[in-house]
C-alpha cells in the first residue's frame, strides 16, 4: 500500500465531495472511512483509477451517513444528487481547499488547525507543537471548528492571511518534522502567487525557496543533523537562491513589508554568505527588529537572541534570552549554544542534555545529546 499516494490524492477527493454538496465534517469522515478501505482492499485487488475509487467510496460512506441523519437531510434529495459513475476530474482542489477552510465563520488560529489536520495531513500533536499548546488543547480547537462549520456551505472562501499561514506551518512540517509536506507546500505557494498579485505571497514563495535551498546540507549521510554554520554550502541549490532572492526583491520594491517579506530577508543574507564567518549579522538583528514588530513573537525573539549573541557577542545574546520565557521550545538549547560561546562549558553541557530531553523531533534528539557529549568529553580531557 502506498501511503505517499493516498496522502495526495486526500485533498482531491476532500474537494470532489464538498463541491458536490457535502459538508465538510461529514465529506472529511466519508474520505477517512474510503481511506481505511482502500489499506485494506487495494493490495489484493488495486484499482486503474485510484481517486474515482476512492470519491466513489467516500461519497457513498457519506450518503449512508447522510441516510443515518434524517434530520439533517432528506434521503431523496440526497439520493437524487449521487453521481453517475465514470471518470472523475483531475483538477488539483487542494488549494481551493485552503481558502474554503479558512471560513469566515472560524477564527484564524481555528481555520489554520482546521486546515493543518483536515487537508494537510498533519497530527493534532503535530499541530499543537507548531503552535506552542498542549495537545489536548490543540485537539479541542480542532473539534470546536469541526463543530462550527458543520452543516455550512463553503461559498464564503476566507482571507488570503489564513491561507498564507496555513501554507508556511505545512512547509515547516514538511522541512523539519517527521512527515515530508515541503514541496507540496512550494507548489501550492507558486500556484497561489501565479494566481495572486500580493507581495507577501510573493515572500512566502521566496522564504521557503531560500530555506529549500539548504535542504541536501542539513544532515550527513547517517541522518544527523548538519547546524547552518557547518553546513556544505557548496551543497545548497544556487537555482533556487537565485530565484528566491529575486522574487523577494520585486517584493520588497513594492514597499509593503509583512512578516513573511523579513523572514526571507533574513535566509537570504544567510545564503549570501560564501561562509559562515561571513554572514552579515548586523543586518540580520536590524531585520529581526522589524520581524518583532511586525509579529510580536517570542519565537522571533528566540532568534533575535541568537542573532545578537553572534552581531555583539555572546552574553549580548543572554541578556536578550533573559528577558524570554524559558518554557519556549528551543529555549535551553539557544541557552546551551551562548554559553559555550562564552566559555562556560560546564553549564552548556548541562543545558544541551537538558534541551535534549524536551526535543521532540528525533534528529534534533540525537544533534543536542552530540554536543553535550562532545562538552563532557572535552571537560574530562
Amino acid at each position: 500500500m502506498d501511503a505517499l499516494l493516498l496522502r495526495s490524492l486526500t485533498p482531491g477527493v476532500l474537494g470532489v465531495l464538498v463541491r458536490r454538496g457535502a459538508d465538510f465534517a461529514a465529506a472529511e469522515d466519508a474520505v477517512q472511512d474510503a481511506l481505511v478501505e482502500a489499506v485494506r482492499a487495494w493490495p489484493d485487488d488495486p484499482p486503474r483509477d485510484p481517486k474515482g475509487w476512492l470519491v466513489t467510496v467516500a461519497w457513498r460512506r457519506f450518503l449512508d451517513a447522510s441516510r443515518a441523519d434524517a434530520a439533517r437531510r432528506r434521503r431523496e434529495d440526497v439520493l437524487d444528487e449521487e453521481p453517475a459513475p465514470g471518470p472523475v476530474s483531475t483538477v488539483d482542489d487542494t488549494l481551493q481547499l485552503y481558502f474554503l477552510c479558512a471560513h469566515p465563520s472560524l477564527t484564524p488560529s481555528s481555520a489554520v488547525a482546521l486546515t493543518l489536520r483536515a487537508v494537510g495531513g498533519l497530527t493534532t500533536r503535530q499541530i499543537a507543537r507548531a503552535y506552542l499548546v498542549p495537545e489536548a488543547t490543540m485537539a479541542q480547537r480542532i473539534s470546536r471548528a469541526k463543530r462550527t462549520v458543520a452543516g455550512v456551505r463553503f461559498d464564503q472562501p476566507g482571507d488570503i492571511a489564513t491561507v498564507l499561514r496555513v501554507l508556511y506551518l505545512v512547509f515547516n512540517e514538511g522541512y523539519s518534522g517527521d512527515v515530508d509536506l515541503a514541496v507540496e507546500a512550494i507548489r501550492l505557494t507558486r500556484q497561489l502567487a501565479a494566481a495572486i498579485d500580493h507581495p507577501e505571497v510573493a515572500g512566502l514563495l521566496a522564504l521557503m525557496l531560500l530555506h529549500h535551498a539548504r535542504r541536501a546540507a542539513r544532515t550527513a549521510p547517517d541522518g544527523s543533523l548538519v547546524p547552518l554554520a557547518e553546513q556544505d554550502r557548496g551543497r545548497w541549490d544556487t537555482g533556487a537562491i537565485a530565484e528566491g532572492v529575486a522574487i523577494l526583491q520585486a517584493a520588497l520594491s513594492r514597499d509593503r513589508l509583512g512578516e513573511f517579506q523579513a523572514q526571507a530577508a533574513i535566509a537570504a543574507l544567510h545564503a549570501d554568505a560564501r561562509t559562515a564567518e561571513e554572514t552579515d549579522w548586523v543586518q540580520i538583528v536590524e531585520w529581526y527588529d522589524e520581524l518583532a514588530g511586525l509579529t510580536d513573537s517570542p519565537v522571533v525573539r528566540l532568534n533575535r537572541a541568537v542573532a545578537v549573541g553572534e552581531a555583539d557577542g555572546p552574553r549580548a545574546g543572554l541578556a536578550a534570552l533573559a528577558a524570554l520565557d524559558d518554557s519556549l521550545p528551543r529555549y535551553t538549547a539557544v541557552a546551551a549554544y551562548l554559553r559555550e560561546r562564552d566559555g562556560d562549558l560546564d553549564t552548556a553541557a548541562r543545558l544541551y542534555a537538558e534541551a535534549a530531553r524536551r526535543a521532540t523531533n528525533l534528529a534534533e534528539v540525537a544533534h543536542l545529546t552530540r554536543q553535550a557529549a562532545r562538552l563532557n568529553g572535552r571537560r574530562s580531557r
